[in-house]
């Protein structure tokens, strides 16, 4: 199921029936034109879309596909300028929703980091690091901190609780957690750590996100899943 960018316009009954449902719907890409661009979601492949014609969207598009692969460990398919999978064949549907706000939010040249998996906490003094290893069948996680704060093992379990939620993983311990498919995505850990260090703040961004995808997909007469 291979598809590339195609210069003539579909209706959005035939993008669904051709790509599957809007999993997520960015309504605004600030590095191009102010675009709205959708990720769509068939047998597992998922399909970078808009319905915008502006010169260059060819371009764009697979600008966007190219970061879902660098910021989220994706697999593009090969023959398409739009379209990524998981390796591990398995749909991490909500960590997806927040890696296309990133491949459309950050500027096309943006790398990430490389290296230790660490981040300043936002809610005190400790630096929050992750470690990941093989246990049997499995990779996990384990969710650290380094520094001098009140109760740190209470904050390592909302940290951890940010990642159950926003990453659907499983607690694998105290402060361990693997995600259901069992297999490694330090990219995913990356992209969720910001979010999983400050819950409230993410749960207000997700309820406004949702009320623009609501506002924009609804003149275009469909709704995302």
């Amino acid at each position: 199921m291979t598809q590339t960018v195609t210069p003539h316009r579909l209706r959005p009954t035939e993008v669904i029936d051709k790509y599957g449902n809007c999993l997520e719907l960015v309504s605004m890409d600030p590095n191009f034109e102010d675009i709205s661009v959708g990720l769509y979601v068939k047998d597992g492949t998922c399909t970078v879309w808009t319905f915008s014609r502006k010169q260059g969207i060819e371009a764009r598009i697979e600008q966007i596909r190219d970061q879902l692969v660098a910021l989220g460990g994706m697999e593009a398919v090969e023959g398409s300028a739009n379209q990524v999978r998981f390796g591990c064949g398995v749909l991490h549907e909500r960590p997806i929703k927040f890696l296309m706000s990133q491949a459309v939010g950050k500027a096309p040249d943006y790398a990430p980091p490389q290296g230790e998996m660490s981040i300043k906490d936002s809610r005190s003094p400790l630096t929050i690091k992750v470690t990941g290893a093989e246990r049997g069948d499995s990779y996990v996680y384990a969710v650290s901190g380094e520094g001098d704060a009140p109760n740190p093992a209470v904050r390592l379990r909302m940290v951890v609780a940010g990642f159950l939620r926003y990453g659907e993983m499983n607690k694998a311990g105290d402060a361990e957690v693997a995600f259901a498919c069992g297999k490694r995505h330090d990219a995913l850990i990356r992209l969720l750590m910001p979010y999983s260090r400050n819950i409230s703040s993410v749960e207000g961004m997700m309820a406004a996100e949702a009320l623009r995808g609501q506002m924009t997909t609804g003149t275009l007469g469909f709704t995302p899943t």
